[in-house]
Formats: structure tokens, C-alpha cells, sequence
């Protein structure tokens, strides 16, 4: 009979195992000394991701694996997939892995949903490795029975990885596959979808997936119509855009300063500011109040188009509601008034600019005394106005 090992500290032993360069070594020790000593998890684990870098040493790491007094926790799995993914073989050696041990193996392990999406996060931040996180989820979602949710959540994590790649091919096909397996696609996942196609100038078909959200009874993502209001705007269908900013009401969708701004900002970009006043009218009238940013689109829009009187009422409007306009707001109504002659505006607001404590521009002042002193008759009067505050 041969003698029993000698029993050793489980710290003994970790010191002994992870000071030893060759992983089959170090195995053979934790071997010979499991008669007598149980090693501590941390050697274990530590030895399982040495032996998990080379292929030959594979079947070893799966075999330690199994002989762990508990099942591994996905904060040991996700290493250790991931050691066999950069062995730089074929995907088929790690999706093999992954089969043995959570599918089709003698005994297979409890598939944690954090691990799963977790490795396929891991898997899809990776382009080379893309592919292999497409064949890990066909896997698991054909053959293991996994809750709807979880199903939902990893194909909403791959059809987002594609689109921010720029596959929208990919993320539609994925998409398509939810109903093949009777789960409904939720607001992030139309989210995604309606982002990415925007970004691909395919804005007839966001919006028609808008539609479809709204006939499946999914509440609307207020982010998804900001973003195919934005597309529409810079594709300049702004009838297009208001008609969605119109039907958003019908749909149970409110729309909000944003959705208002985008509007208004794609309509004055294009030259279209009394389109852009409309909808403002529109947003005060569902009881959505201009912003700043609002104000000043359409100040400075007007102003572009030449509409001074109007540009300077919505400046009124704007400083009477409390919103105290940037610089270049009142720049640019105190240039428009000075380029039709109106020097007496130009002048109030000027000194109303001064009032607020907001620093004119030095091409307001020169606007402003270049026009006064075409005239004469009211240069000492508008200049004491101005600077006798």
C-alpha cells in the first residue's frame, strides 16, 4: 500500500500551485494531495484559468471543473470562456465548450442569466468575435428553455451591438427572430432599431416601426420619436416631421420641449421661420412652454429671413416670460433693426440689453453707432441712452 501524502495547509498548498510554472504540475499536485487536503477555491480557480490558455490542456480544465465542491459562479465562467475564445482557434472550439458544459454534457451546469448576458456583452464589444456571440445565442435560445425575458434581454444586446456597427441588416434579422420565438420585442428593443435605421437614412422604415409599436400596444419611447423627428428634419421632410409631431398626440404620446425644438430647429435651418413660429404656437397651445432655446431658434431664424418686427416681439416675449437671452439673440435683432434703418429700436434694445446685465457684443456697438450717426438729428440723444445708464 502506498503511504498517504503528507497533509499540508490549504495555504501551503496554494503557494505550491501557483508558484509552479507548468499548470499539469500544479494539477498533479492538487491530485496527489486531495487525499488529505482540500484546496482552497481561490487555487482552484486560479489553476482552472492556466490550464483554460492552451487547447491541450482544455479537457483538464473541464474535468477540474466538474470536481469543484459547488457549482462555479458566472465571476469564474466568464474568465474561463473567455481564456478558450483567445486560444485563436475556430469559434467552433469555444461554442464546443460552451455546449459541453451548459447543453449537452454528462451532467451540465445551471446556465446563469448574468453570465449570459455577460459573455455575449463580451463577445459582441469584439467585431472578430461577433459572429461567435450570434452562434451562442441561436444555441442557448434553441436549446435550453430559457425565460422570456432573458431571451428578450440578449437579443436586445446583440440587435444594439449590430446597430452601433453599423449592421442593420443584422439587427433587423435579429429582431424578426424574436417573433419566431413567441417574445414580444419591448420599447428598447424599437429603440435601438428606430436609432440605428435614422442613422442609415432609412427613416421610412423607423417610422413605420413607430406604427407598429403603437398597434402592439408598447408604450411609446418619447427617445425614438426624437430621433425620427431629428432624421426627418435633416433629411428636409419637414412636412413629414410636423405631420409625426401632429400625430404623437393621437398616439398617447405628449410631445415635449424636445420634440417641439427639433421641429423648430430643422424648419428654421431650412428658412422656414414662420413654420417654426406655427409650431410654436402649436407646443403653447398643448401646454408645452418655450425654452431658451426655442426663443432663440426663432429670433435668430426671423432675423436670417429679414422678419425684424417679428424677430423683436418673440425677443419681448422671451424677456418677459423671465428667460434672459443670450448675447447673440439681441445681436441679432439690434443688427436687423440697424440694416432697415430703425435706429431707435436698435437703440431701446440695446440699453433693455444693458438693463439684464448681459455685455453686448463689440459688432452691437458698432452696428448701433454706425447707424445713430447716419443720422444727425438723434446722435446725442440715442448715445446718452445708450452709455448715460
Amino acid at each position: 500500500m502506498l503511504p498517504s501524502p503528507p497533509k499540508i495547509s490549504p495555504a501551503r498548498l496554494h503557494k505550491l500551485v501557483t508558484s509552479q510554472q507548468d499548470p499539469l504540475l500544479a494539477l498533479e499536485l492538487v491530485t496527489v494531495t486531495s487525499p488529505t487536503t482540500t484546496p482552497h477555491p481561490a487555487t482552484l480557480h486560479s489553476l482552472l484559468l492556466r490550464l483554460a490558455r492552451r487547447r491541450d490542456h482544455l479537457p483538464h480544465a473541464l474535468a477540474l471543473l466538474r470536481r469543484l465542491p459547488s457549482p462555479p459562479s458566472p465571476r469564474l465562467l466568464l474568465p474561463l470562456l473567455l481564456a478558450v475564445l483567445r486560444l485563436r482557434r475556430p469559434p467552433q472550439l469555444f461554442l464546443s465548450t460552451f455546449n459541453s458544459l451548459f447543453v449537452a454534457g454528462p451532467s451540465p451546469l445551471p446556465l446563469h442569466p448574468q453570465l449570459l448576458l455577460r459573455l455575449l456583452g463580451a463577445l459582441s464589444s469584439t467585431p472578430s468575435h461577433f459572429p461567435s456571440a450570434l452562434h451562442l445565442l441561436r444555441l442557448v435560445s434553441s436549446r435550453l428553455p430559457l425565460p422570456a425575458p432573458l431571451v428578450l434581454a440578449s437579443h436586445n444586446l446583440l440587435i444594439d451591438a449590430a446597430a452601433r456597427s453599423g449592421h442593420v441588416a443584422v439587427s433587423l434579422s435579429l429582431f424578426h427572430r424574436l417573433r419566431s420565438l413567441h417574445v414580444s420585442p419591448d420599447a428598447d428593443t424599437y429603440r435601438i432599431l428606430t436609432q440605428s435605421l435614422c442613422r442609415k437614412a432609412q427613416v421610412r422604415t423607423a417610422a413605420t416601426l413607430l406604427d407598429e409599436m403603437l398597434h402592439r400596444g408598447i408604450p411609446a419611447d418619447p427617445l425614438a420619436y426624437t430621433t425620427v423627428l431629428n432624421a426627418l428634419c435633416r433629411k428636409k421632410q419637414l412636412r413629414e416631421a410636423y405631420r409625426l409631431l401632429c400625430l404623437m398626440r393621437g398616439r398617447g404620446v405628449s410631445p415635449d420641449i424636445v420634440h417641439y425644438n427639433t421641429v423648430i430647429v430643422g424648419m428654421c435651418r431650412e428658412g422656414r421661420p414662420l413654420d417654426a413660429c406655427k409650431v410654436v404656437g402649436d407646443m403653447m397651445e398643448s401646454g408645452c412652454t418655450p425654452n431658451a432655446v426655442t426663443y432663440a431658434t426663432v429670433v435668430n431664424g426671423l432675423c436670417v429671413s429679414g422678419l425684424y418686427d417679428k424677430a423683436e416681439t418673440y425677443l419681448v416675449d422671451m424677456v418677459g416670460k423671465g428667460l434672459v437671452p443670450h448675447f447673440s439673440v439681441f445681436h441679432s435683432v439690434i443688427k436687423g433693426c440697424c440694416t432697415v434703418g430703425k435706429v431707435e429700436e436698435a437703440a431701446q434694445i440695446m440699453s433693455w440689453m444693458l438693463d439684464l446685465g448681459v455685455v453686448p457684443h463689440v459688432e452691437s456697438w458698432s452696428s448701433v453707432i454706425r447707424c445713430v450717426c447716419k443720422d444727425e438729428d438723434c446722435i446725442e440723444a440715442e448715445l446718452l441712452q445708450m452709455v448715460g445708464r
